[in-house]
């Protein structure tokens, strides 16, 4: 019986190790548990986290000093969250939006050049026509 336990607290142990930790809730020996943080990154987190909640990964990568998308990867990885979301998905959002702006700005070239070519072609000259008898 007591190995059944015993048993049990370890996997219950071993849950709450992998267990997300969120950024915006998290205390200073949560993040420093965490591999790739340590006490002085843990107080900047802390300090930029009194000045307001982290909305993303994006926002907590550019008012955290020494953070950047590599080392946010690496943390989300050991299991740092922001507001629940990894950063993996958070840099899939921001690829895609990327990827919406690039052809969003495609369409409006191709709108733009069809517009000056039909521009042209209004301003130039109709081709007289030939009168053969």
């Amino acid at each position: 019986m007591l190995k059944k336990i015993l048993a049990v607290l370890a996997m219950l142990y071993a849950a709450a190790a992998f267990a997300a930790v969120d950024v915006n809730t998290a205390k200073a020996a949560d993040l420093d548990g965490l591999k790739g943080i340590g006490p002085v990154m843990s107080k900047r987190i802390l300090d930029e986290r009194k000045k307001g909640k982290f909305k993303s990964w994006e926002d907590m990568v550019s008012r955290v000093k020494g953070l950047g998308d590599t080392s946010a990867a690496k943390l989300s990885a050991e299991g740092l969250t922001v507001n629940g979301e990894s950063f993996k998905a958070a840099a899939a959002e921001k690829k895609e939006t990327k990827a919406e702006a690039k052809a969003e700005k495609k369409e409006a070239k191709a709108e733009a050049k069809a517009e000056k070519k039909e521009a042209k072609a209004a301003a130039a000259p109709a081709p007289a026509a030939s009168a053969k008898k």
